[in-house]
């Protein structure tokens, strides 16, 4: 039974509450989308030259286009910064860890972070994901989603240890819903997600929703889509950009079909940059994907929102963002007061986002945030006797303001220093070259920013789940599998 969880200081929801912010009646429909491994060089609104994506460009033009928003730059840091509300460097998933994969009993614990689906739902929100996740076993934890806070479910159970076919999310796409796991013989997995999503969200019901799509696309491998063919690893590449875009597209269709849109918040982005060896061309110069590294190519995540009922179209912003911000912001929207902290257990949680709605709705002079970060690049965490930990004390990382960004190594210390408006592809580190009191004043604010963050970073929270030993049985027509006792 899902556990009910607690805000500090948050209005409770209800349909007869007088003192929300916003009647339950108007609180928006959000549709998350978040595609795996793709940077702005392959997104023709920011300025691709190799590729057009007619429905994300009409989804920017139909709200607000975002320049300045960080992720982090590698997917396990990413998806648990925006679950959580967190930087890494607190909820402990500083690096990246393949769950289903590599076990060791780690496993997104929700009785030990906050999880945003479950603030949505008591909230009054339904809720459902379907897509990628990667951060539990559904074999060792098949009620995993349901205590995150997802109602409905729709998943690529991540490489499975042990049964060969769970690596398939494309072609033949080995997935996992509240019937069982297996294979979708003769179907392109990025096609049953997106259909499960539209059928949830098409549904008649009273309360509105949090879908929260997580896709496949366009992470490797690469492969043909059922619209496109090539042979080369970057005709692949681009196939798939061209069907994420069209998934897009007949989302909003979908939505359009039944009067939804209207009311529905759209937020478009992904989790990192996109895998190295894609060359793209963008602004003028040829970017290799920065996946993994925390440079702008790397971190620096396109990200679009539109909301037709309330968000004036044809928008751009320089508003500094990072993930931390969705889980407030996804609360902001659903009509309540966004907390200082989070309780779970009657244990507090510091929450380090902030809302940007009121940039969304153009309520503030200022752009909100004066800094953003990114850090959890590069490699994977370790399995040691004491668990799943991180390879560093101090993870390297960097932090940003509107003009300048700063980088800081596993030592703490500063060492690369870039402006970004007259540099934006740094190429000039000028952290020896403080020689104006503005470069000297902005290197100062960066640094007392690093000061306030813990000198040790923490390890991934969560209670050991069962050992994930198999006895898997492969067959031509079948497959099954259970646990060794």
């Amino acid at each position: 039974m899902l556990r009910i969880l607690s805000f500090v200081c948050l209005i409770a929801f209800s349909c007869n509450n007088p003192t929300s912010n916003t009647p339950p009646e108007v609180r928006p429909n959000i549709l998350f989308i978040l595609v795996d491994d793709l940077g702005k060089e392959w997104v023709s609104c920011y300025g691709a030259e190799d590729i057009a994506t007619p429905n994300i460009d009409q989804l920017a033009e139909s709200g607000m286009l975002f320049h300045n928003v960080y992720s982090m730059p590698q997917c396990t840091p990413t998806r648990l910064t925006f679950l959580t509300g967190q930087y890494p460097f607190r909820h402990g998933w500083v690096n990246h860890w393949d769950v289903p994969r590599w076990g060791g009993g780690a496993h997104f614990d929700e009785r030990l972070n906050p999880s945003v689906a479950n603030y949505m739902q008591e909230a009054g929100y339904a809720t459902a994901i379907a897509g990628k996740w990667q951060i539990d076993d559904f074999r060792v934890e098949p009620d995993a989603l349901l205590k995150a806070g997802f109602e409905e479910y729709c998943m690529w159970t991540g490489y499975e240890t042990g049964i060969p076919a769970s690596a398939e999310r494309f072609q033949d796409a080995y997935i996992f819903t509240k019937d069982s796991s297996k294979t979708y013989q003769g179907s392109f997995g990025p096609d049953v997600f997106k259909n499960f999503l539209i059928d949830f969200m098409q549904a008649d019901r009273d309360e509105p929703f949090f879908a929260y799509y997580p896709m496949v696309l366009t992470h490797p491998p690469l492969v043909n889509t059922p619209d496109e063919s090539a042979d080369e690893p970057i005709g692949k590449h681009k196939a798939m950009v061209r069907y994420t875009d069209k998934i897009l597209g007949e989302m909003i269709a979908a939505l359009e079909a039944v009067n939804k849109r209207e009311n529905t918040v759209i937020i478009w982005t992904t989790d990192n940059g996109t895998s190295r060896g894609l060359i793209g061309n963008y602004k003028g110069q040829a970017v290799d994907g920065g996946k993994s590294k925390t440079i702008e190519a790397g971190i620096a995540s396109p990200f679009i929102v539109s909301w037709p009922a309330k968000l004036k179209p044809n928008q751009s912003t320089q508003a500094l963002v990072d993930f931390t911000d969705l889980l407030p912001t996804f609360l902001d929207l659903a009509g309540g007061d966004v907390p200082e902290k989070l309780q779970i257990d009657g244990v507090e949680y510091p929450l380090d986002g902030r809302s940007f709605k009121s940039t969304l709705l153009n309520l503030e002079q200022t752009e909100g945030r004066e800094w953003i970060l990114s850090m959890g690049g590069g490699n994977n965490a370790k399995l040691t006797d004491q668990g799943v930990e991180n390879q560093y004390v101090f993870r390297d990382r960097v932090v940003r303001n509107q003009q300048y960004k700063l980088y800081i190594s596993t030592e703490a210390k500063a060492e690369k220093f870039f402006d970004l408006i007259a540099d934006p592809f740094e190429t000039t580190n000028i952290i020896t070259e403080l020689n104006t009191e503005e470069r000297r004043s902005n290197f100062d604010q960066l640094s007392q920013v690093i000061s306030r963050f813990p000198a040790k970073d923490a390890e991934p929270r969560y209670h050991p789940n069962p050992p994930q030993s198999w006895d898997v049985d492969i067959t031509a027509e079948s497959q099954s599998w259970k646990l060794v006792k």
